[in-house]
């Protein structure tokens, strides 16, 4: 028989990075590999991917990628490509570490993977209130790794933030990373359902990246994803079932100043029918997504 052999992850056992980048490739290709979770195209997260295996900085010279690489070096390369491109175990739970806002987070299969538009709105936060306003207290509902009560923590230093989540393996997750970024008396764990459960407090900020994702939709994600907890995808038959949820319950937990801020993923033009009373403020996001909302204190109880 004819034709070229597609490669496999032992093809060849390249001599450098390069070479791995481009067999990493091939491969993605060819398994039809997920992204997303950790970068949008799979030279950027190979190469995050190896660089991380190897313990070489993310910032590495170029020239790294003709290094000679040792027989043990080629070993690990091999086994975690094959773990990613067999197994389709999402990168960055193979290194056991994720970056969001510039900060470094330790996660594993028990939190979803850290990625998140807040980053580009927690450094805006502060505009949002007026002058005389200081944030003291803030919430992260359904926090998970706990990286945007961290981030939220400092960009307020003088703010105490509750990282709230149901999981009591997601809270063992963020409290190795309150632990690591030196917060632990700042930012408190705390298991809720919401606010169910959670010591009666106002804050002047509450942001959550709830699960948004409609069910249906949960079924059909590709594997890599669904190696992900579903407890922190799947919002209900429609997406909304916590997004409701919160809303009931933060009207009791603002203060008279306060702002809920959501990240909404998809379900803008479902938000926007459904909680059409309280004109919703879409934040601007890079990509033109607008996929977080902001409400207003007074809105919530004049509806």
């Amino acid at each position: 028989m004819g034709g070229t052999q597609p490669p496999t992850v032992g093809s060849g056992s390249p001599a450098t990075l390069r070479g791995w980048l481009a067999l990493a490739e091939e491969l993605y290709a060819l398994h039809r590999l997920a992204l997303g979770q950790v970068a949008g195209d799979a030279h950027d997260e190979a190469l995050w991917l190896f660089l991380c295996t190897l313990g070489w900085p993310l910032d590495s010279d170029p020239g790294t990628l003709d290094r000679p690489l040792t027989a043990a070096a080629r070993g690990r390369l091999a086994a975690v490509l094959r773990r990613r491109v067999e197994e389709r175990v999402p990168a960055a739970y193979l290194t056991r570490e994720a970056w969001l806002g510039g900060k470094q987070f330790y996660v594993d299969e028990r939190v979803l993977i850290p990625r998140s538009y807040f980053v580009e709105i927690i450094p805006t936060l502060d505009a949002l209130f007026p002058d005389s306003v200081k944030v003291r207290r803030a919430a992260d509902v359904c926090t998970g790794s706990g990286c945007l009560a961290i981030l939220l923590a400092r960009q307020f230093p003088a703010a105490t933030v509750d990282a709230i989540d149901l999981s009591a393996d997601a809270l063992a997750v963020a409290r190795i990373n309150v632990r690591t970024h030196r917060l632990t008396r700042r930012v408190r764990l705390r298991r809720g359902d919401v606010f169910t459960g959670v010591p009666a407090t106002k804050y002047d900020l509450i942001l959550s990246n709830p699960p948004y994702e409609p069910s249906a939709r949960c079924d059909r994600l590709p594997v890599e994803f669904k190696k992900e907890p579903r407890l922190a995808l799947d919002g209900g038959r429609d997406g909304l079932d916590i997004i409701r949820k919160l809303f009931r319950q933060a009207r009791t937990r603002l203060a008279p100043h306060g702002l809920l801020l959501i990240e909404v993923g998809g379900l803008r033009h479902a938000m926007e029918r459904e909680f059409k009373l309280l004109r919703l403020e879409w934040l601007p996001t890079a990509d033109g997504s607008d996929c977080v909302c902001l409400v207003r204190r007074e809105r919530l109880l004049s509806v």
